[in-house]
């Protein structure tokens, strides 16, 4: 046993600093991928690459070693493709609250009533609507697509905005800092191939935009009158006002610098003893 050890050469404290700053390194990796699609293809990728290698040293199959040895040169500029989605949104989260950034206002009842208000009468009229509020990443891109506003928010403003053959009506309202910023705007729609083809042009924007920011967005659909929630990437339908009211409450108190991603996590925590981000039911919710 003492020969078998003493065929390994042990690291010093440089080296063990290295293998913890690569553990730590991988270790961020795999939590930045976890419960994304890219998670799926990146466990394919190593699984693949892996069988392969052992498969070709163990049969001495020096060529194609060889090929799989240098194909692992070019491995990062296809992670780099691959992954693009999530990699930018994981820099954007990085710098969502630096040091010298002062905490964002807490929105409180002044920004969560109304909309959730406006919510409630436009679900009643089945006028479709679509609320992006701004959190800690910034949406100023999108804001740029719609028209300016920036007024305070209240429940007319926003049923004044989504009334039908309005000018703004059709697009995204962006709310920042218990401000609405513009309406008409652009959100992006989302790609992921696991949504049910019930989900309309308004819920594909709303999932979108989450996908790339950490915005909490409101939608009403305009052919069932269904209020849906899209967080992080998914979407939670047929919420009721004081649902909705505590969700926002939840996702929108303000976060002190050093505490956001455990504040957020409780949040997250307290939302799904709810079962608010739970496999929706089915429904059509197709939208124009």
């Amino acid at each position: 046993m003492t020969r078998f050890f003493d065929a390994f050469e042990w690291p010093g404290s440089s080296g063990w600093i290295e293998i913890f700053v690569l553990a730590v390194l991988y270790y961020s990796v795999f939590r930045l991928f976890k419960g994304t699609r890219g998670a799926a293809i990146l466990s394919g990728v190593l699984m693949l690459y892996g069988l392969l290698y052992v498969v070709t040293t163990v049969s001495h199959l020096d060529i194609l070693n060889w090929i799989l040895s240098q194909l692992m040169i070019y491995a990062s500029l296809a992670f780099i493709v691959i992954f693009q989605p999530e990699i930018r949104n994981a820099l954007a989260r990085l710098g969502q609250q630096p040091v010298w950034k002062p905490a964002p206002p807490d929105l409180g009842k002044k920004t969560v009533d109304p909309i959730v208000r406006a919510t409630n009468l436009l679900s009643k009229r089945k006028i479709g609507a679509l609320i992006a509020i701004e959190r800690e990443i910034g949406l100023r891109s999108y804001k740029e697509t719609g028209t300016k506003i920036n007024a305070v928010v209240s429940t007319e403003l926003l049923m004044t905005i989504f009334f039908p053959h309005t000018p703004l009506h059709d697009g995204g309202v962006i709310v920042s800092d218990g401000r609405i910023r513009a309406a008409g705007c652009l959100f992006p729609l989302s790609h992921d191939e696991m949504l049910s083809k019930s989900h309309g042009t308004r819920h594909r924007a709303a999932i979108g935009i989450t996908e790339e920011t950490d915005a909490a967005v409101v939608v009403v659909s305009e052919e069932t009158g269904t209020v849906s929630l899209a967080y992080n990437g998914r979407l939670r339908r047929g919420l009721d006002e004081d649902h909705l009211r505590r969700t926002l409450a939840s996702l929108l108190r303000k976060k002190r610098s050093g505490r956001m991603r455990r504040r957020d996590k409780n949040a997250e925590a307290r939302l799904k003893q709810l079962d608010l981000f739970s496999e929706p039911v089915e429904e059509d919710l197709s939208d124009v």
